[in-house]
């Protein structure tokens, strides 16, 4: 993510101030950003002179114009019209995803006028001028960080996300996919690398052009709530191209286009009920509850021959038996497993977790299979990374340094004097660990997570997310033990 400048953070605070207005109206935090989208959408729409893509009517001078129970009530039509798949007024089909099962929690008709009312008293035209695509990714990562609205766990950090990308390097032309889109932020990112390399797509010509906007990016999210914010996230950025709202472990993922290049963080733990993926293209993963493995199955088999990918994953699919192993033997046999990045602990703070990035390709033969796997290790005698210390893009740089001294200028003997966080380990030495890919060999002051934590609610999410886990397993087990019993 761009870094913001100072007059966008103010305008991201003070659209996170209006929290307390939608609070006074029974608005939680998790509603907060998706309330807030639907005024935001309509207001920029108008500021980006693509009022045209809203039919009279329903644009933001329509709505603010109007005063008391009528603007409350025109707002409300206004969600349930625009969002509505029969409409023919609304041509856009991305409005329409925006808008589908919209509704207001908003009951008060002077909640409603202060918050049209706020709005339009920002600073439009720096936020113009710094792009609202920025002023809106600023939105979603204050709502991430805010420890109240939970949606941290959902939440991958920009320089995390910013430093996969530079040393992925998306090209134009190719298809870049996220099968776990979240709020966009890897495609929106993949997107700002290519313009920054191509004059903002000028150097490109029209039909290239018309690629990039329309064709080059491509995904799925879940959560009806989320695939909103990613849209508009998309919108913003001039990306016209689609994540839909699907499930990656059905038939909806099948149907996903083979991709030049993947970038994801699937997303954690097992399917409620443990439930399968329904996909009838799985061999390895088609009866476990484990999302993770599930998604890297998919990873695997939507790669095109020569193609590349950077997935983050918790520490068990490196180490998982039965099921795990299986699946990574089968990534290293069909893909050229590069490398490693074992990332610090308390990133995803909501979930706390342990991550690493996986970073391969596919192979182009039968012949081309891993033969070595290069490991960082990035979270040993490390910062306690959290609310109090986030990561920065400084923290990546001697990752990427040494990712492009052995992939990119070919020359490992200069990592000599850095083999305390950089090692290779040949596919021999790991096939006699069983597959297993869960290597460290540096001692670690600070192992234990939970003494890591120094927040009581940051401590309280770990122990909770520790029960789910062991909730989800029971019932994944209760689901395996019944038919047997039947």
């Amino acid at each position: 993510m761009t870094e913001l400048t100072n007059s966008t953070r103010e305008i991201v605070a003070k659209l996170w101030n209006l929290c307390h207005v939608l609070r006074d109206d029974g608005v939680t935090y998790q509603d907060y950003v998706t309330e807030l989208t639907y005024l935001l959408f309509l207001k920029m729409m108008e500021e980006t002179g693509r009022d045209n893509l809203i039919p009279e009517g329903y644009r933001w001078y329509d709505l603010t114009k109007l005063e008391g129970e009528h603007q409350l009530t025109h707002y409300r039509r206004m969600l349930l019209d625009l969002g509505d798949p029969e409409n023919r007024l609304v041509a856009s089909l991305q409005v329409k995803a925006i808008f589908v099962d919209a509704q207001s929690s908003l009951r008060k008709p002077a909640n409603l006028k202060a918050l049209t009312n706020a709005i339009d008293r920002l600073d439009w035209f720096s936020a113009r001028e710094e792009g609202l695509g920025n002023l809106y990714e600023g939105l979603l990562e204050k709502n991430a960080a805010e420890k109240k609205s939970g949606a941290g766990q959902y939440f991958t950090p920009r320089p995390l996300i910013d430093s996969i990308v530079r040393l992925m390097k998306p090209q134009p032309g190719e298809t870049i996919q996220d099968p776990a889109a979240g709020t966009g932020g890897f495609l929106v990112a993949a997107d700002r690398y290519i313009k920054d390399k191509t004059d903002d797509l000028y150097k490109l010509t029209e039909t290239q052009q018309h690629f990039q906007r329309t064709q080059a990016y491509v995904g799925l999210e879940l959560v009806p709530d989320t695939h909103k914010l990613c849209l508009m996230n998309l919108m913003l950025h001039g990306i016209e191209s689609g994540v839909e709202c699907g499930d990656t472990l059905s038939p909806d993922g099948q149907n996903l286009f083979t991709a030049d290049l993947i970038m994801t963080n699937p997303p954690f733990g097992t399917k409620k009920g443990g439930g399968r993926p329904s996909r009838p293209d799985f061999s390895i993963t088609a009866d476990t509850s484990n999302k993770q493995l599930a998604f890297l199955e998919h990873i695997i088999r939507a790669l095109r021959p020569g193609a590349r990918a950077a997935v983050v994953v918790p520490d068990n699919v490196l180490f998982e038996d039965n099921v795990g192993r299986k699946l990574r033997t089968q990534l290293m046999d069909w893909c050229n497993l590069r490398a490693i990045l074992r990332l610090p602990a308390g990133i995803f703070y909501a979930q706390g977790v342990k991550t690493n990035v996986l970073f391969f390709s596919r192979s182009t033969s039968e012949r081309e299979k891993t033969v070595e796997v290069w490991f960082y290790d990035m979270r040993a005698n490390m910062p306690t990374f959290g609310r109090t210390r986030s990561l920065t893009p400084e923290d990546f740089v001697d990752f990427e340094n040494c990712y492009r001294t052995v992939f990119e200028q070919g020359t490992p003997n200069d990592l000599l004097g850095k083999e305390d966080r950089f090692r290779c380990f040949d596919r021999q030495s790991i096939s006699a660990r069983n597959d297993n890919l869960d290597i460290s060999w540096l001692r670690d002051e600070n192992s234990n997570f939970e003494d890591q934590l120094t927040e009581p609610d940051e401590i309280a999410n770990a122990i909770a997310q520790h029960l789910r886990d062991a909730l989800d397993e029971i019932s994944a087990l209760t689901e395996e033990v019944e038919p047997l019993n039947a």
